[in-house]
């Protein structure tokens, strides 16, 4: 493989899209971000964002680029045709449908032991209500795959164990089978593999080889492992819209959400809170973050006792739709206020380790952390503080984690057609 080849990682994160060039020694040697203009629920801001961040790449790396891959939020779905054309809104990762979950419950959950988590079966119930005789339901990576390849037949496997895809016996439920919306749920492939060619318009479009290779991808979440690569003694927190804890385990823990991915040949086990960086911005905007962050005594306690969740319900380290946020009583200084939400964003983080210790997970003798909060040094000394285990910083981010996944794949010669 020549040292020019270069691999396109593409992150679709809750704020916005990130994307990352890498060389055959898996350097990074280019990346990018751009926030979506109105939303994630907006389909057009994943693509507005990827072919603006796409079109910028300079020629002298487009002209080598070999492979891509795509990564996105767990969970985020969108109903759509067979031609990618979508019906109304994408719904985000954070938003359940309560009045389905009963029912799911009963009929699909009770009868598959592996089926612990169900959050996008509860959103895909909803989107039943558009009765299209071709209706699609696509995560996110998955989609912007499918706008890539002109062909949205494919589905990537960690990206679907939350609409109910079965990772250790590597099918549908049984129970899925029998029904009619059965055949809106993607064939489902696992990560790394080659899907096909970049489609002919859509490469003279973005300026990019009409042989660019497209491979499987994966969940933002496991794209951040990737790209921190950590031992099986490392903990992995991903500071970015929400706080996301993981670590390699022996097996899956099959409880009500934990997530159980396979990656790297092993099993890797963990959960998200919806708390994290994106309460931040209700009150501060980036100077303001980095200012009163200095103004911060790390070593004292702010007498402050919230729960700094952007929107009322939680999924992990307790699951409970109906708990809401607190971040009253707002004192009058700012950096004081800040300082009570960097530490009950550290009791989440704790509760989350603990419980993973509970359930039978090793502690981890450091934790490496990623993402935007990573970078803030008096929110790492509070963590250290309430968690009791040393962090590390790394400045990678999930979408050099996702062009590992393209360049391998190259490497691996895994360009078998479908």
């Amino acid at each position: 493989m020549s040292s020019r080849h270069l691999a396109l990682g593409i992150d679709l994160g809750t704020s916005g899209v990130k994307l990352a060039i890498i060389n055959s020694f898996e350097d990074c040697i280019y990346k990018a971000s751009l926030d979506y203009p109105n939303g994630i629920e907006q389909f057009d801001d994943w693509k507005f964002c990827c072919k603006k961040l796409i079109l910028n790449i300079p020629t002298k790396y487009k002209e080598d680029l070999l492979s891509c891959s795509i990564d996105g939020t767990s969970g985020t779905l969108l109903a759509c045709n067979t031609k990618g054309e979508a019906y109304g809104e994408a719904i985000p990762y954070y938003v359940s449908f309560k009045e389905h979950r009963e029912k799911i419950f009963q009929e699909f959950i009770n009868n598959n032991e592996y089926l612990t988590s169900f959050e996008s079966l509860e959103r895909a119930f909803h989107l039943f209500k558009y009765k299209s005789e071709d209706l699609l339901l696509r995560h996110q990576a998955d989609w912007i795959t499918g706008w890539l390849l002109n062909n949205w037949e494919w589905g990537e496997e960690s990206n679907n164990i939350k609409l109910g895809w079965d990772i250790n016996q590597k099918c549908w439920p049984e129970s899925f089978k029998k029904q009619k919306w059965f055949r809106c749920l993607p064939n489902i492939i696992s990560s790394g593999q080659y899907l096909g060619n970049i489609s002919k318009e859509l490469a003279d479009l973005l300026s990019l080889p009409d042989n660019l290779k497209i491979f499987t991808g994966t969940t933002d979440s496991n794209a951040a492992v990737l790209a921190i690569n950590p031992s099986d003694n490392d903990g992995i927190t991903v500071l970015g819209s929400t706080i996301v804890i993981k670590k390699f385990h022996i097996k899956p823990i099959l409880r009500a959400g934990i997530s159980n991915h396979y990656l790297l040949d092993k099993w890797i086990c963990g959960g998200a809170s919806n708390a994290g960086c994106g309460v931040f911005k209700k009150f501060f905007n980036n100077e303001e973050l980095n200012e009163l962050s200095k103004q911060i005594n790390p070593f004292k306690k702010s007498g402050l006792h919230y729960i700094p969740l952007p929107r009322i319900g939680e999924r992990f380290p307790i699951e409970d739709p109906n708990l809401k946020p607190i971040l009253e009583p707002r004192p009058i200084s700012d950096s004081l206020f800040l300082h009570g939400i960097l530490e009950g964003l550290a009791r989440i983080e704790a509760l989350g380790w603990k419980k993973l210790s509970e359930l039978g997970v090793k502690t981890p003798q450091k934790i490496i952390t990623i993402g935007g909060g990573a970078q803030n040094q008096q929110w790492r000394r509070i963590r250290e503080q309430f968690i009791g285990i040393p962090i590390r910083t790394s400045k990678s981010q999930p979408a050099i984690g996702t062009a590992k996944i393209a360049i391998r794949a190259i490497k691996n010669k895994n360009v078998k057609k479908r």
